[in-house]
């Protein structure tokens, strides 16, 4: 329990200095995005490359990696049956996007702090960034795809729509952490290794990933008003909350104790990673297609206020 609640003192003071500086305006107006695209680009796929590189590949595409899949696609399945009979008159991509708001978690910007600092380990987050980028995203990215087709001229017109969806697969392979998380695969299967000298020098830029990543969490929280009433979005953003703060974190429980029989680190391992907060990939999504930003943009800030705090109650009660 101590060693818990020392690792999120490490990451809530990590994260409080990048609040400061933002608030202090130290690093200027871009200075979220700068740090964010510098983890993004850089850091988090070397990151991610030397830990799963490092690690037997049955950790990284085992029970881990499947809970995290069974509970996000149980979570996006749940926001779209409340939705429906909840929600009367929201579009169907709405409904996705609050969906992901309530499955999507945050495995990069706090997934590889709590699991470095909380959890001791930093290869388990691996499975759950590997499932989102390799897996959840792709079929998200379809699904919104024809769900906006005929909304206007961009992706959304029928004569496009199947370039439009080549390109975005095409976009997902050549993704940084993609990128990072197969080439690991392979090092892995293979049991290659890196020469020394390069090592080091991916090892040195992979240690600037959770700091970085930390910094623009806290920046990102500077002069946020989430459940603002003329969204007219409140209780879409309040039923995604409730399910990824909530019965996220509980089915995960459920299947890692009694389907996969884990315990220990393993078993907090799979409901901390449950409980982290919805990832601000989604807030990407509803801007790019147009739809539903108010809801990922509410649910993202919500529950990133109260997700470390139900984390730690979490590893309080597992520890």
């Amino acid at each position: 329990m101590a060693a818990v609640l020392s690792g999120f003192t490490v990451v809530w003071l990590i994260i409080a200095v990048g609040f400061v500086l933002g608030r202090l305006r130290v690093l200027g107006p871009e200075a979220r995005v700068v740090l964010s695209r510098v983890a993004f680009f850089v850091a988090s796929p070397c990151l991610l490359f030397l830990t799963i590189s490092g690690s037997p590949i049955r950790e990284v595409v085992g029970p881990q990696f499947a809970i995290a899949a069974m509970s996000a696609f149980v979570m996006l399945g749940v926001f779209l049956l409340v939705g429906r009979f909840l929600l009367p008159g929201r579009s169907g991509a709405d409904l996705v996007i609050g969906g992901m708001s309530a499955s999507l978690v945050n495995s990069a910007n706090l997934g590889f702090p709590i699991a470095a600092y909380v959890l001791g380990d930093i290869s388990l987050a691996a499975p759950i960034v590997m499932f989102q980028l390799a897996l959840y995203t792709p079929i998200y990215v379809a699904l919104l795809d024809q769900l906006t087709i005929g909304k206007d001229s961009t992706v959304r017109v029928r004569p496009r729509a199947r370039t439009e969806v080549l390109r975005r697969v095409g976009q997902t392979l050549l993704n940084p952490m993609i990128i990072g998380c197969a080439l690991g695969l392979l090092f892995s299967w293979q049991g290659w290794r890196l020469p020394e000298q390069i090592h080091e020098f991916v090892e040195l830029l992979a240690g600037a990933s959770i700091p970085l990543m930390l910094l623009a969490f806290g920046l990102s929280l500077v002069g946020s008003h989430p459940l603002d009433k003329a969204s007219g979005r409140r209780r879409d953003v309040l039923i995604a909350t409730g399910i990824k703060l909530l019965l996220h974190p509980g089915l995960a429980y459920l299947l890692a104790a009694f389907v996969f029989q884990l315990d220990g680190v393993m078993l907090l391992a799979a409901v901390v990673m449950a409980s982290l907060p919805t990832a601000q990939n989604v807030l990407v999504a509803a801007v790019r297609y147009g739809t539903g930003e108010a809801i990922a943009r509410d649910t993202v800030l919500v529950t990133t206020i109260l997700g470390i705090p139900s984390m730690v109650a979490v590893a309080l009660l597992l520890a």
